[in-house]
């Protein structure tokens, strides 16, 4: 159950805490970015989204999805993590246009909340293999 808890906060996380955050006039609606980078961003939203959906059916209505709902989470989450740490390549940034980031203890908040998803998900990945091992 511990397993079903956490990869359930983890997917609400990535699919319907991050669109409520990015549908607004710093993403989806921002009159400074360009179109095509704003339909990148609301198809990666439903993708995303979409993926969860997914998840939440392997966690919860199938006989060991877990496994494959936390690849899911990896997927997601580590896109994001290794977008961010090549975001100077590309010249990204998740600072906003007025200056301002996000930060939690001097960490950008997508990186805290992401990385505590993706170090849970590999822990319910591994419970899910070594469960699997002792069937």
């Amino acid at each position: 159950m511990l397993d079903k808890f956490l990869l359930t906060l983890s997917i609400v996380l990535y699919a319907v805490v991050v669109p409520y955050l990015e549908i607004n006039d710093t993403h989806v609606f921002n009159p400074a970015w360009v179109a095509h980078a704003k339909l990148h961003e609301v198809w990666q939203l439903i993708t995303n989204s979409s993926l969860g959906g997914v998840a939440l059916w392997l966690t919860w209505l199938t006989k060991g999805g877990r496994a494959q709902a936390s690849l899911i989470a990896l997927l997601v989450t580590g896109g994001f993590l290794a977008a961010y740490g090549m975001q100077e390549l590309y010249g990204g940034s998740m600072v906003h246009p007025d200056g301002t980031e996000k930060t939690a203890f001097g960490i950008n908040v997508g990186v805290l909340g992401f990385g505590w998803v993706f170090l849970t998900s590999l822990f319910t990945l591994a419970r899910s293999a070594s469960s699997k091992g002792r069937s």
